[in-house]
């Protein structure tokens, strides 16, 4: 999931110091400087030698500007800028201030929001987006200064004599805001660079000359695929929109390895037969992250890529980089796996306190290097306790150790004396053969309380009625869905999350009529 919560850096788990951002940056452009690192957009590419010769440039035009020490620069970037991105974000934190991570896709007023509550100073845009007036207030309600990229590339060379430390604040990424306003999650350089080889053969994803993904600038995932172009042996490239097609012959042109996904994407690309219209034989790493990928999809992701090893990621903004990882075992098809990269795990019940096997509670991860909320020690104090981070997800452990998430907390169906899992609904909902996506959440009931609604987005028409007949026997009679959306897409945000409050905003409209 020092300001950020990290520890000092020789005090995490035992381990030598750990580098910052710049200085991974600065590594290796000495070891690789005419290696590509990022490929965007129509080809273009970035060598980590130009990657470290630009950021040191737009890193001296902030201080021209005047940016100091601390300052919080929000970065507002669409996908087809990954390159002018990256660059401008090792910038700021070589010229000592803390990278705002926004997308371009965000509303201008959730804009706002997020600078005004870190107390930004600045805004620097792609080019693409103008160079008009950030709006809202900064920090000690100064206005917040704009520029575009190439009014601070200005070429200048030479060192950037500002001292950064592993400690310093580095980061704050805003979750999504499934539930609420989003949250400001702080990170230090101890956290971001945890775990990143600096020695030329431990790279990450050695199997590969090439890293594929199409995750939004401002998202958790989108942030540890810039790190990895900065630490792993391939090259990243990043698509400027997802589209299943697009993705297809991205996959064929450069012979991808690795591809990295979250679970709708991955329902798009087998919906669209991408496995029968290019050549995916490359690809012996599928990753998929931000959600727990449907059994059925995991399956048939292992027969569409066969020679790939279909993976799925579990963590969250505030627990990164403690993850757990699960390489798709056809008798485990439902876990998440077991912790990686020297993070642990815990179901704790409503004390903390860690419960038995096969027990249900809430997961816990501990992170190596923490985080915290920026500006809101309640909400900080509430999540993250020594090292632990409260996943807010439901879920238990088998015998050997291997996670299984039950619900969200906050999605959790209480229909009259039931709790109502709506993970495992979905499931159920997606061995449909007609169903291609689908969401289950509670809706308000007079008698239950709360009863179950099904959204689904089908190949052929499915009524409630079929489908609750298709359900029966493989669900309780209290989780059957009474009432079914039929759509012809699920609502996401920019992170690829569903939009569950606004599927029962459709409920509720649709019962109240006209």
């Amino acid at each position: 999931m020092s300001v950020a919560g990290g520890p000092a850096p020789a005090a995490v788990r035992g381990r030598p110091a750990v580098a910052t951002v710049p200085e991974l940056l600065a590594s290796r452009a000495a070891l690789d400087p005419g290696r590509t690192a990022i490929i965007a957009g129509a080809g273009r590419a970035l060598t980590f030698a130009e990657w470290e010769a630009r950021a040191t440039s737009v890193a001296h035009g902030l201080l021209h500007r005047g940016a100091r020490p601390g300052d919080r620069i929000g970065l507002l970037f669409g996908n087809a800028d990954w390159i002018d991105y990256a660059v401008v974000y090792c910038a700021v934190q070589r010229a000592g201030g803390v990278a705002v991570p926004l997308s371009d896709r965000l509303p201008a007023a959730e804009v706002r929001y997020m600078l005004g509550h870190c107390g930004a100073t600045g805004v620097v845009r792609s080019d693409a987006l103008g160079s008009g007036p950030a709006g809202g207030d900064g920090a000690a309600g100064g206005e917040v200064w704009s520029a575009r990229v190439s009014e601070l590339d200005t070429g200048e060379a030479g060192a950037v004599d500002v001292p950064v430390r592993a400690t310093d604040l580095a980061q704050i990424l805003y979750t999504s805001g499934t539930t609420g306003r989003p949250k400001g999650v702080a990170a230090s350089h101890a956290n971001l660079t945890y775990g990143r080889a600096r020695h030329p053969g431990r790279r990450r994803l050695a199997h590969s000359e090439h890293f594929l993904h199409a995750y939004p600038i401002g998202t958790n995932a989108g942030q540890n695929m810039l790190v990895n172009a900065l630490d792993a042996r391939p090259a990243a490239v990043t698509a400027a929109r997802f589209t299943p097609g697009h993705f297809g012959r991205l996959i064929e042109s450069y012979r991808i390895g690795s591809v990295f996904v979250v679970p709708s994407m991955a329902i798009e690309m087998l919906s669209a037969r991408v496995h029968e219209r290019f050549d995916v034989s490359s690809v012996v790493l599928l990753g998929s992250t931000a959600a727990a990928l449907p059994p059925r999809v995991a399956v048939e992701l292992t027969r569409a890529f066969p020679s790939a090893t279909v993976v799925n990621y579990y963590t969250s903004t505030e627990a990164s980089p403690a993850q757990t990882t699960m390489l798709f075992d056809p008798d485990r098809p439902a876990s998440l796996g077991q912790p990686a990269s020297g993070g642990d795990l815990r179901i704790a019940d409503e004390h903390g306190q860690p419960v038995p096997a096969g027990t249900v509670g809430e997961v816990w991860l501990r992170a190596p290097a923490t985080r915290t909320y920026y500006g809101d020690r309640a909400a900080t104090a509430e999540a993250f306790r020594a090292g632990w981070v409260r996943m807010g997800d439901l879920g238990y452990l088998d015998a050997d150790g291997y996670l299984y998430l039950v619900d969200r907390d906050s999605d959790v169906i209480k229909s009259g004396a039931y709790k109502v899992s709506t993970v495992q609904v979905e499931a159920a909902v997606y061995e449909h053969p007609a169903v291609v996506e689908a969401a289950v959440f509670g809706v308000p009931h007079e008698v239950l309380g709360m009863s179950v609604a099904a959204a689904v987005v089908a190949r052929e028409p499915v009524s409630p009625a079929d489908l609750r007949a298709f359900l029966t026997g493989r669900l309780a009679p209290h989780e059957l869905p009474t009432t079914v959306l039929r759509l012809d897409a699920l609502p996401r945000n920019a992170a690829g999350k569903v939009l569950k409050r606004e599927l029962r905003a459709r409920v509720a409209a649709a019962r109240t009529g006209p």
